[in-house]
């Protein structure tokens, strides 16, 4: 049995690891095979769930910490794939640019939710949302709400 890491992304290009300040479920000797992460309980947090060779999985709650702000994008093909695989994302809030991609699959016998999180720190507005889709159609939404999910059909606009 190998014990579970789990890394601080410091932003600096460095990680930390913070195994063991993260509570008793990080120090249960398993032997553990894949992760996924989503948000399981839709409150803009994400979790970590591993899966246990034996035994049930091992959710990862995060709790505490700075209360900061989110948004989730549900994203849904019309010319694209309805999944919208491959979309990529652009959010601009504030300083803050971040970009993600709808992705397929993730770690050993594991699926991510493909839902798009942003993280957004003390940022209380979306000033512009990029989407560019397989289908090489892209569209900009501006001025979006934080702390809230949002559904995209392509093509079609947005529904909170």
């Amino acid at each position: 049995m190998e014990p579970k890491l789990l890394y601080f992304n410091q932003r600096n290009g460095t990680f930390q690891d913070i195994s063991k300040l993260v509570g008793p479920a990080m120090d249960t000797p398993q032997v553990s095979r894949g992760v996924a992460i989503g948000d399981l309980f839709n409150d803009g947090k994400l979790e970590v769930v591993i899966e246990n060779l034996k035994g049930q999985p091992t959710i990862l709650r995060p709790e505490g910490g700075p209360a900061n702000h989110w948004v989730s994008f549900e994203l849904e093909g019309t010319q694209s794939n309805r999944l919208a695989l491959n979309a990529r994302v652009k959010c601009f809030a504030g300083d803050l640019v971040q970009e993600s991609e709808v992705l397929s699959g993730g770690s050993y016998l594991s699926q991510n939710d493909l839902r798009v999180h942003f993280g957004l720190g003390t940022n209380t507005q979306i000033n512009r949302l990029e989407i560019l889709w397989p289908s090489g159609k892209k569209e900009i939404f501006l001025d979006l709400h934080t702390d809230h999910f949002y559904k995209v059909k392509e093509g079609e606009g947005m529904a909170r």
